[in-house]
């Protein structure tokens, strides 16, 4: 048996619990920490970041075998990107189902964490669509996208989850906008109207500011690192198997 990708329902199953284990930590920990310090917002902070460096490294490593731990796509998408010009990464049928995946997932991861707290889903009235935090989305997004394949393009996916945990905590606190950088997680905070909650009407804004930085990150890609086309595959971790499709 040859070594080859799992099938791609097995991957869409990951991305969809991956993605709403993803958002069920960052809502969840939002919610704990907004009633655990209900009169501290920078120690909310530091709650919420903390369980998603913590939660975001585990599921990628528990999920990066089976479809790559995108979770987001962002990542996906540059991973289609680079994939037409070095003859890798995710044809466009696996790119719409990635990203259905996704979306779901986060819903779901949403809806879940409200119940576990027993607090209703309703929708966010939280306006977080500022000049600043636009410009920190953009920012964000791009440094994601150029660490995640830049490790792909040398040979240093291992150190994927480590990494893209470590960045999105740091990012929590440098950026304005506190890093969403992920258009399926926007759209599924858009269902806790909670510390962690965004509002519909900023999220056309965020998710263009989202596009806008994996562009961003994928010319500084490029540019820094040629050979980067021929490892859309392994972002964010390398995903084999050597079962035969099913």
């Amino acid at each position: 048996m040859t070594s080859q990708q799992p099938p791609l329902w097995r991957r869409a199953v990951a991305e969809l619990l991956g993605t709403s284990l993803l958002v069920m930590i960052v809502v969840g920990s939002g919610i704990a920490a907004q009633q655990l310090s209900p009169n501290d917002v920078g120690l909310q902070l530091l709650q919420n970041s903390t369980a998603t460096v913590l939660g975001l490294t585990v599921l990628i490593l528990v999920f990066g075998p089976v479809s790559g731990a995108h979770f987001n796509p962002m990542v996906s998408l540059v991973d289609f990107v680079l994939g037409r010009r070095g003859g890798a990464g995710l044809t466009l049928p696996e790119l719409g189902t990635y990203t259905a995946a996704q979306t779901v997932g986060a819903i779901s991861g949403s809806v879940v964490a409200n119940a576990m707290f027993e607090v209703g889903t309703s929708i966010s009235v939280k306006d977080r669509a500022t000049t600043g935090h636009l410009l920190g989305e953009v920012v964000a997004t791009a440094g994601l996208i150029l660490l995640i394949f830049a490790l792909a393009a040398t040979k240093r996916g291992v150190l994927a989850a480590p990494a893209v945990g470590a960045y999105i905590g740091a990012a929590y606190w440098f950026t304005s906008s506190t890093s969403f950088a992920n258009p399926a997680v926007t759209v599924g905070r858009i269902f806790s109207d909670t510390f962690a909650g965004i509002a519909p009407a900023s999220v056309p804004g965020f998710v263009l500011a989202q596009l806008v930085g994996a562009a961003a990150g994928l010319g500084l890609l490029v540019i820094l690192f040629p050979s980067a086309d021929h490892a859309a595959d392994d972002a964010a971790l390398p995903h084999t198997s050597k079962m035969t499709s099913s």
